[in-house]
């Protein structure tokens, strides 16, 4: 498992390995901070063979970016209605890992954790042709996903 471990949150993972994560602790979530318009028309990452369901909050809001100043607490408030205690692993998605990263550090400030960030987030970096999804990232790992 590739784990790096940065000052503010518990660490990077590949998107593979936040996989692996998630089938083996039963407590672990996945959150994908991407924006709406992301998950309807680039996909979403499917979890349903571990039993379990992303939770989906933005950390920016699509068009204007503006960041969440409030997402803290509305996380927070889906955890307390999906029954997520304290102490359960976080694993945090986006693009390509930036913003889920800022989304980690700012749950392990408000003391939850171990939060860790998919640094190679869901459709990958660029590759040479300067595009997404081939290059690494959930899709290009071959893990289940859904576009609707």
């Amino acid at each position: 498992m590739s784990y790096q471990n940065f000052a503010g949150y518990a660490g990077d993972l590949l998107a593979v390995d936040a996989y692996a994560l998630l089938e083996g602790d039963a407590s672990a979530v996945l959150i994908d901070v991407r924006t709406k318009a992301e998950w309807a028309y680039v996909g979403t990452p499917d979890i349903h063979a571990l039993g379990k369901t992303p939770l989906f909050l933005e950390w920016q809001t699509y068009p204007s970016m503006a960041v969440d100043g409030d997402f803290a607490a509305r996380l927070e408030a889906l955890f307390q209605s999906g029954g997520v205690e304290r102490g359960a692993s976080l694993v945090f998605l986006c693009r390509s890992g930036a913003r889920s990263r800022h989304a980690a550090i700012a749950m392990t400030s408000a003391g939850w954790g171990p939060c860790f960030n998919v640094s190679d987030g869901f459709e990958g970096p660029l590759d040479d042709s300067r595009r997404r999804g081939g290059a690494g990232g959930w899709k290009a790992g071959g893990l289940p996903w859904a576009q609707t």
